[in-house]
C-alpha cells in the first residue's frame, strides 16, 4: 500500500490548473489539499472548470498548503519566481513550474531552490533526482521531441527550420484581441516570429546533447483556429536517410512511454487529451522532415508535469495519464 501524497496547486483558476485537476483527481496515489486562487476562494472548482462538474467538490482557496509534499505552480510567466519570494514552502516540498522562469541555466537557482529541467526524453536521470522541476514550454516539447534523437547522435549540422501551429488554449485564458472567437475563428497568422521565448530552451538543450551545435534555429510559431494541441514541422538538411533517421528515432524512443515514431503520416487529433507525442519522418532530397504532434494543455504543459511528478516518486510514469484520445 502506497501512502497518498498532499499536493496543492496555486493559480488553480486557468487553463492548466483545470487540466492538472483532471488528471490528478484520478491520480491513485494524490491528495489535493489546495487550490490556491483569491479571486476564486471559496467558490466551487467546478464552477470555474464546468467539465469537472460532478467529479468534484474541491473548493478553491486563499491560503496555500506551506507543507504540501507537491506544489504546481501555474502562475503567469514572471510571476512563479515573485510568488515564491513572498510564500515559502516546507523544505521537503517539491515545486513543479510551469511558467518560463526557470527553465534556463542562467535561472534555474532561485533562493534555496534549483530547477531541473523537466523534459523527461532528454533529462529522466536529473528529474529522478530532483526536487524542483522548470516544466518546459508547449513549443519548446514538441520541437525538442522532434530534434532530441539527432542531437543526441550528434547528427545536427544545418540550420533548423521550424514551421509550427498551436491552439487558443496556448494563449492562456486572459482575453486578447487575436483569442477573441470572431478573430481567431476561420483565420490563421504568424507571431512572434524568430523572437518566441521557447527557442532558449530549444538552443539550450541542443547544445547540451550537441555540444558542437552553432547553427541556427528559424522558428515560425502560428496561432490556429482551433483550441487544442501543437503540429510542428521541423526541416532540416541531412545526410541521414530516411530509414536511417526512422531507426534513429525508433531506438532512442522504444522505452518512451509517451513518445512514439509513426510510419504512416500523423494527425493532430491523434494526440488531443493525451500525454503522448506521435513522431513522423520524411525525405526530400537532401532535406529531412519531422513532423511532431502534441496537445499544448497535457504533454506541453499539465500532463508533463504529472509525468515528472511520478518520475521523482518512483512511480510507473503512466499513473494519471492513461487517457483516450477523441478521433471524432
Amino acid at each position: 500500500m502506497i501512502n497518498k501524497i498532499n499536493v496543492s496547486i496555486v493559480g488553480g483558476a486557468g487553463y492548466t490548473a483545470g487540466e492538472l485537476l483532471r488528471v490528478l483527481i484520478h491520480h491513485p496515489y494524490v491528495n489535493i489539499t489546495s487550490v490556491y486562487s483569491t479571486s476564486n476562494a471559496g467558490n466551487p472548482v467546478s464552477q470555474v472548470h464546468d467539465d469537472l462538474l460532478g467529479e468534484t467538490d474541491i473548493v478553491f482557496s486563499d491560503q496555500i498548503d506551506e507543507h504540501a509534499d507537491v506544489v504546481f505552480l501555474c502562475l503567469g510567466h514572471g510571476k512563479s519566481a515573485e510568488f515564491l519570494a513572498n510564500h515559502h514552502y516546507a523544505v521537503h516540498t517539491v515545486v513543479i513550474d510551469l511558467s518560463n522562469d526557470f527553465r534556463l541555466d542562467a535561472h534555474k537557482n532561485f533562493e534555496e531552490r534549483t530547477f531541473v529541467y523537466g523534459l523527461p526524453e532528454f533529462n529522466r536521470s536529473a528529474i529522478l533526482e530532483a526536487k524542483n522541476i522548470a516544466n518546459p514550454g508547449c513549443f519548446a516539447t514538441a520541437i525538442q521531441l522532434a530534434l532530441l534523437p539527432l542531437a543526441a547522435s550528434k547528427a545536427i549540422h544545418a540550420d533548423i527550420h521550424i514551421n509550427a501551429v498551436t491552439g487558443s488554449t496556448g494563449a492562456g485564458q486572459s482575453l486578447s484581441p487575436s483569442t477573441h472567437f470572431s478573430w481567431r475563428n476561420n483565420n490563421v497568422s504568424f507571431y512572434k516570429e524568430f523572437t518566441h521565448q521557447h527557442e532558449g530552451e530549444i538552443y539550450q538543450t541542443l547544445q547540451t546533447l550537441q555540444p558542437d551545435f552553432n547553427n541556427k534555429v528559424y522558428f515560425l510559431p502560428m496561432r490556429g483556429d482551433f483550441t487544442r494541441g501543437i503540429l510542428a514541422g521541423v526541416y532540416l538538411k541531412s545526410d541521414l536517410s530516411a530509414e536511417e533517421a526512422i531507426q534513429l528515432y525508433k531506438e532512442y524512443y522504444k522505452n518512451e512511454p509517451f513518445t512514439m515514431v509513426s510510419d504512416a503520416p500523423i494527425a493532430l487529433k491523434q494526440v488531443v487529451n493525451s500525454n503522448k507525442c506521435l513522431i513522423h519522418i520524411q525525405k526530400q532530397d537532401d532535406v529531412l522532415l519531422i513532423t511532431s504532434i502534441i496537445d499544448n494543455l497535457t504533454k506541453g504543459a499539465s500532463g508533463q508535469a504529472v509525468q515528472n511528478m511520478n518520475i521523482i516518486f518512483g512511480w510507473d510514469e503512466n499513473l494519471g495519464l492513461n487517457l483516450k484520445t477523441v478521433a471524432f
